[in-house]
């Protein structure tokens, strides 16, 4: 691994000032306890609205994180794709039936660097279960799991340290709710419960 992958700080001018003047602007502000593990999945929570994808985003990028994640391949044409994938973007095709979870960790095993940024929710609506995609990334790629948090109420956003999935993903789960408890979205009428389905 080099010396520079060792470093999850690795934002340049224009990403640090667009979220900090961003941040500054709208009254926003950031809890930053984020390890400097270069190889970790983040996830993020909770997302009720558009709204709290971008000051999750200002606030990464005003303390010098440039994320990765995943985002719909249509969002990837054309002009937006260079954008996008400038921006962390890794574009999936959700018409095809691959197996994204362990095509994601093979990425992830293979990078020097990669802070690959996952909602849970997978949706701006009311969701019963969270998908569990997120873990077993993170099992088979050995990486951490740490979390990325929006509190509207407080305007707050919080980058905290996580853990290692253990394997007992009942046992992990009370470990998410814990960092979780109390955060609400724009619409917390839309957040549903920090659960899998019994299937997963």
């Amino acid at each position: 691994m080099t010396e520079e992958a060792k470093t999850i700080r690795t934002g340049n001018w224009f990403t640090i000032s667009l979220g900090s003047a961003m941040l500054k602007l709208t009254g926003w502000t950031v809890v930053d306890q984020l390890p400097d593990d270069p190889r970790m999945v983040a996830i993020f929570a909770p997302h009720t609205t558009n709204w709290d994808f971008f000051y999750m985003l200002m606030a990464v990028y005003s303390v010098g994180i440039i994320p990765n994640w995943i985002g719909k391949k249509a969002l990837f044409w054309g002009p937006l794709g260079w954008i996008s994938r400038g921006l962390g973007g890794i574009p999936v095709d959700r018409s095809q039936r691959l197996n994204a979870v362990e095509q994601n960790a093979a990425a992830m095993k293979a990078s020097d660097h990669m802070i690959l940024g996952i909602a849970p929710e997978a949706t701006r609506s009311k969701a019963n279960y969270w998908r569990s995609g997120f873990y077993h990334i993170a099992r088979l790629a050995e990486v951490p799991i740490h979390f990325a948090y929006i509190d509207f109420p407080s305007k707050t956003a919080g980058l905290v340290a996580g853990f290692y999935p253990s394997g007992d993903m009942q046992a992990d789960l009370e470990l998410i709710r814990k960092v979780f408890q109390g955060k609400q979205g724009k619409y917390p009428e839309k957040m549903g419960e920090i659960q899998f389905k019994p299937a997963d």
